[in-house]
């Protein structure tokens, strides 16, 4: 029986760096599964050759010559529909990400540059992205800690580190790997995370849960 091909995920990339973006570009077609669709270096350009096209991730600079990557991720969600918008940054600037609507930055996802040279994290968080969810940097996340006051605040030590974990960009398997549970343990502490969370019925609450988790940590350094 034939099975039908896996299309590749189509990436835009906008990286005014031309040698860090031909590296992107590079090693994305060379480990399969992508499809370079367009580049450009700055805000301006992109809003030319990103104006017609078809792209299931837009991997963008928040730092370009004309503009920032967080304005034009803002502009391609607007035009087209929810393409997945990949945040790159040389410093942190998770605070930029977090500033915007929760409504807006559902299926967007932030890497540092230095992350995203490690191509196992770079796809996985492309792929990631493509499928609508919301991936933070792992660097990042690993430092977090739960704010007091908040709903976070309220799981327990392990509740938590599975949430960090989901932020990671884990799915259950991986979590069930990294922890030495079952699925059916996995399962159990996302519903009760997703209880204390009080993720509202109707919302994707793995997205909901990751976003209250960026809220309501800091980074301890």
């Amino acid at each position: 029986m034939n099975s039908t091909p896996v299309r590749p995920i189509r990436v835009a990339i906008v990286e005014d760096n031309p040698l860090f973006l031909d590296l992107v570009a590079t090693s994305l077609e060379s480990v399969g599964g992508f499809e370079i669709v367009s580049t450009a270096k700055s805000a301006t350009e992109a809003r030319s050759v990103l104006a017609d096209a078809e792209i299931d991730v837009a991997v963008l600079d928040i730092d370009l010559p004309d503009g920032n990557g967080v304005g034009l991720g803002v502009w391609l969600s607007s035009k087209f529909p929810r393409p997945g918008i990949l945040l790159l940054s040389a410093t942190d600037m998770l605070e930029l990400f977090l500033g915007l609507p929760e409504e807006t930055r559902a299926g967007w996802s932030y890497l540092a540059k230095s992350s995203s040279t490690d191509f196992g994290v770079l796809t996985r968080t492309i792929a990631a992205t493509a499928r609508g969810r919301s991936i933070i940097d792992p660097s990042l996340v690993d430092r977090s800690r739960a704010m007091p006051g908040g709903r976070v605040s309220r799981l327990t030590k392990r509740q938590f580190e599975v949430l960090r974990a989901v932020a990671r960009g884990l799915n259950n398997q991986a979590i069930a790997d990294e922890f030495g549970f079952s699925l059916k343990t996995v399962v159990a502490h996302l519903t009760a995370i997703y209880a204390t969370l009080q993720v509202p019925e109707g919302s994707n609450p793995r997205v909901h849960a990751v976003l209250e988790f960026l809220q309501e940590t800091d980074r301890a350094s």
